[in-house]
């Protein structure tokens, strides 16, 4: 999982995002993740939809339209949004090679590995909500309604 820091990375910031700004009802567009996260809306494009395939994601569809969390985030843990956007990438099978590779490194780096995922199935992205508040982090406030009488 460590060797996909990048991709990884990048759709946890994502599904963050969607968490922090859409709130329980809300949506967020692809353009304002992009703007907030200082990234291509191009190069987020294919990990929305590897979120939306795997329903960690709901695409809504119309001019208040936009993407919301598929499952209650308390319910999504770091490993379900890795998981879904690295899925389908190719394995890394003509890597390093060699007798200090396959006794030393492989290992290592297996045990570390297993340390890592073991610690992402217990954070959920409500705890990162929560750290984010806690960084004081604000949401954009919604309109006042305004009426007359």
């Amino acid at each position: 999982m460590i060797l996909r820091r990048d991709r990884a990375i990048t759709a946890i910031l994502i599904m963050l995002d969607v968490a922090f700004y859409a709130g329980r009802s809300g949506t967020v567009s692809a353009a304002d993740i992009a703007e907030r996260s200082s990234l291509a809306r191009r190069g987020i494009e294919p990990l929305l939809q590897s979120l939306s395939r795997t329903g960690l994601l709901e695409s809504i569809r119309g001019p208040r339209g936009g993407y919301r969390l598929g499952r209650p985030r308390r319910d999504i843990s770091l490993v379900d949004i890795i998981a879904a956007v690295t899925q389908d990438e190719p394995g890394h099978e003509d890597g390093p090679q060699g007798p200090l590779f396959a006794k030393v490194i492989d290992p290592t780096w297996k045990q570390l590995d297993k340390e890592v995922t073991t610690q992402m199935k217990k954070t959920s992205l409500d705890d990162l909500v929560k750290k984010t508040e806690s960084a004081g982090l604000k949401r954009p406030l919604n309109e006042p309604i305004t009426f007359s009488i």
